[in-house]
């Protein structure tokens, strides 16, 4: 699952069924205030953290109970691993640019 960030704050998902992968893409423009308002915290250029709340409301998400439970379950698995960050309700992710 990919969540792009462009320009002014706007965030969507990309391909939102690999639950394998979670990152987000950063697009020319993309300021760390901007994600901020959206519940997207940048920690330096490799790692964020995003909301747990925020991705199931993203464009590009499948409107279905499948990818609920999907989702659901890659949370469980991150906290597993301790990639939840719990005062933040947030999942952390690897930061890339666009190319």
């Amino acid at each position: 699952m990919i969540i792009e960030c462009f320009a002014g704050g706007s965030v969507r998902l990309a391909e939102p069924l690999d639950f394998r992968k979670f990152k987000l893409v950063l697009h020319a423009g993309a300021s760390p205030e901007a994600l901020a308002r959206t519940g997207i915290t940048l920690l330096d250029d490799r790692d964020a953290l995003v909301s747990i709340d925020l991705v199931p409301t993203l464009g590009g998400r499948p409107d279905d109970a499948s990818w609920d439970r999907q989702y659901a379950e890659m949370v469980a698995k991150a906290r597993e691993h301790g990639w939840i960050d719990i005062p933040r309700n947030a999942i952390r992710a690897h930061v890339e640019p666009a190319l």
